[in-house]
């Protein structure tokens, strides 16, 4: 249902575009009419801290925003379209003057207003819902008999809601201050928007033969572990998860040396873990352009293909990869003349006269060995490498 932008309740003279909002329920049912449910009203009233006064109309006229304008913010967050119900509070005003004013300011142009209005949408829906499907559906299970799980949601989200935003505040600031510097680091205005990065696709082997064989509450248990693994590895050896597909993490770091430490140790955390089917891992570098916190390009490209082709258990890069451990020193040019050169290292030491002031070799963290090269589609002729580890992987 879109607005009927000649029969506002207020007398205003009509404007022109469809309004678009809902309440929180609206984003789990998809109604366009709003609820009149006694509990969904209280709790939407305690969630959003007001009660509903305006209709979208009234909203928009109230932020001093055009309908149209109004429209395509709300559109962007991913609300419903709720008609000219009055379903809408002062913060969906206060939002709307927010969002106008820095594009009246100058600080957003008002594409980049609505890109911001998108991804903060989007990433917020996402954490709503796994709130309510994970958490909150679990807690506000009665705890005793004779209690409905309407005596207990509301008291319980009244306890929790403070904690929970000042909680998401202190993350999301912490995520802002870590992207900043990265940004602020860059040498090149232009590596700010299109970088060169290293990105990583790890899949799970076999994933669409356990959805035929394992029972639902089973795939999503091996699902979530695989997710949180992945999640807890990329974080803590420096790397930033980008998304999560199920049987497929991507991932990206600013240099092959950690995205390659990172491929690894999701592959040995995979093997160890009986439960858990074959990981395959495919990393390119290269220059990737960033989005919305998501990355695109032929760099990303040419990862998922060399995923496809990782044997299980594996990682397999490119050649632009296996380049940049080179030149950082992390791995071998070659290793065969490695070989030679720790052979003439060991007969040297032998010897009575060896100097034993000499500096040490090099201490390589990878191995890397060229496999056969062939198409791959879209991409041409490309020449993988299997990643290997040297020596004992750190703790």
């Amino acid at each position: 249902m879109t607005v009927d932008d000649t029969n506002s309740d207020d007398g205003a003279e009509p404007s022109s575009g469809p309004s678009v909002h809902s309440t929180p329920h609206h984003e789990v049912d998809h109604t366009a009419e709003p609820t009149d449910d006694p509990l969904a009203i209280r709790l939407e009233a305690l969630i959003l801290g007001a009660d509903r006064r305006y209709t979208p109309f009234q909203a928009a006229r109230t932020a001093g925003v055009s309908m149209d304008l109004a429209s395509r913010f709300w559109r962007a967050m991913g609300f419903a379209d709720i008609g000219q119900a009055k379903a809408l509070t002062e913060a969906d005003v206060l939002a709307l003057r927010r969002l106008a004013g820095l594009v009246e300011a100058g600080l957003l142009s008002e594409p980049m207003a609505i890109q911001v209005a998108r991804s903060t949408g989007q990433t917020t829906a996402r954490l709503a819902e796994w709130q309510i499907d994970s958490f909150l559906a679990g807690l506000t299970e009665p705890p005793e008999p004779g209690m409905t799980r309407t005596e207990v949601t509301y008291p319980l989200i009244e306890l929790l809601l403070p904690e929970l935003q000042e909680f998401l505040v202190y993350v999301w600031r912490r995520q802002l201050a870590a992207a900043t510097g990265r940004v602020v680091q860059t040498g090149d205005d232009e590596e700010m928007v299109d970088r060169r990065l290293a990105v990583g696709f790890a899949d799970l082997v076999g994933f669409t033969r356990l959805t035929r064989r394992l029972e639902e509450e089973e795939l999503g248990e091996l699902v979530e572990a695989f997710e949180t693994t992945s999640a807890d590895l990329v974080a803590a050896h420096g790397g930033r998860l980008i998304k999560t597909l199920g049987d497929e993490v991507l991932f990206a770091a600013d240099d092959a040396g950690t995205a390659g430490e990172i491929a690894l140790r999701l592959v040995e955390a995979m093997a160890q873990d009986t439960t858990m089917p074959s990981l395959r891992v495919g990393i390119a570098f290269g220059t990737v352009t960033t989005r919305m916190g998501d990355v695109f390009g032929t760099t990303v490209n040419l990862a998922s293909r060399l995923t496809s082709i990782a044997p299980k258990d594996a990682v397999l890069v490119d050649g632009a990869f296996a380049a940049e451990l080179i030149r950082n020193g992390d791995a071998p040019a070659s290793e065969a003349e490695e070989a030679a050169a720790a052979a003439e290292r060991a007969r040297l030491t032998e010897k009575e006269n060896h100097r034993t002031d000499e500096e040490p070799p090099p201490a390589y963290r990878f191995g890397l060995q060229p496999m056969w090269q062939r198409p791959v589609r879209g991409l041409g002729v490309v020449e993988p490498w299997l990643l290997a580890r040297r020596g004992k992987a750190s703790s």
